[in-house]
């Protein structure tokens, strides 16, 4: 154990989380087999946290009461280091709070807190967004973890496929520009089941701002594959790099990146959470070893 990084382990699945982002960096089988993306050149990140906002803002400006902020793609919290809350062999929790930092570039109260546990083979975690302040706290959040694809060394990236929970027939959106285009698109997910090649993401990602699922299953033909569950989130992002990359970011988010042609007060930006002073959201993410199909 460092002050750094925190593995945690039950059931022979183990989990390491940093405190940089409260971040997610490593996720093994019982033998040892790596699940996760591992920071490498193509894109430097494991599975951050976007917080707090997803996607990006138009010119990269966040605008309340006649004054402009900075705010860069999918927020802050994903570069900023959490606080240790609990750190036990199965489980931890970290914190971050707003501060003079943070206020300069968004300028509300917030308490972001993000919690780890393994129970049996499947990675727990759960997220809690209060709003301390006296004015309501508009946000949005969104999970980014990056899986290996394949996830076994051995099979070839065609053999794999996202297969949800129920149909996914709703139109999706994309990204023009990191903004979310206004016209919709045909879903490529034929019924339940979405076949992943590199050419899917030559435009992005894929957006599905209407999923009805609330779990997927991400599966090759052959061991290991795993199950993602959510709560709370109402969309899902699916994302590789554009060129081909040797990862899959599966994303459930609250909340999209800003319409291309929306350029008005935060606050009134589409899909954003706006928690009352006092309250708070919940949401919650489940990653599970399950059967190849």
């Amino acid at each position: 154990m460092t002050d750094d990084i925190q593995t945690i382990c039950a059931g022979g699945l183990t989990a390491s989380i940093k405190a940089d982002g409260a971040e997610l960096c490593s996720l093994k089988t019982p033998e040892g087999l790596e699940l996760l993306w591992q920071a490498g050149p193509a894109w430097p990140r494991h599975a951050p946290w976007l917080f707090p906002i997803v996607g990006r803002l138009k010119g990269d400006e966040l605008h309340h009461r006649g004054r402009t902020y900075p705010m860069t793609q999918h927020g802050f919290a994903r570069d900023l280091r959490f606080a240790w809350r609990e750190r036990e062999a199965s489980s931890c929790s970290l914190l971050l709070t707003d501060s003079e930092t943070t206020r300069a570039r968004y300028p509300f109260a917030f308490r972001l807190a993000v919690s780890y546990r393994i129970e049996a083979a499947s990675l727990d975690i759960a997220v809690t967004i209060e709003n301390p302040g006296a004015e309501v706290l508009p946000a949005s959040f969104g999970a980014h973890p990056a899986f290996n694809w394949p996830l076994s060394p051995e099979a070839p990236k065609d053999s794999y496929r996202l297969i949800f929970a129920q149909d996914e027939l709703a139109p999706i959106r994309r990204l023009a520009g990191g903004l979310t285009r206004v016209a919709p698109e045909p879903s490529p997910v034929q019924g339940r089941v979405l076949p992943l090649r590199e050419a899917l993401f030559a435009e992005d990602a894929v957006i599905l701002d209407r999923v009805g699922s609330r779990s997927l299953r991400y599966a090759g033909d052959r061991e290991p594959a795993i199950g993602i569950a959510w709560e709370g989130f109402r969309e899902l992002g699916i994302w590789s790099k554009p060129s081909g990359a040797p990862f899959l970011c599966v994303e459930p988010w609250r909340g999209c990146a800003s319409p291309v042609d929306f350029d008005g007060e935060f606050v009134d930006k589409p899909g954003l959470m706006h928690i009352a002073p006092g309250a708070a959201e919940s949401l919650r993410l489940r990653i599970a070893l399950c059967s190849a199909i």
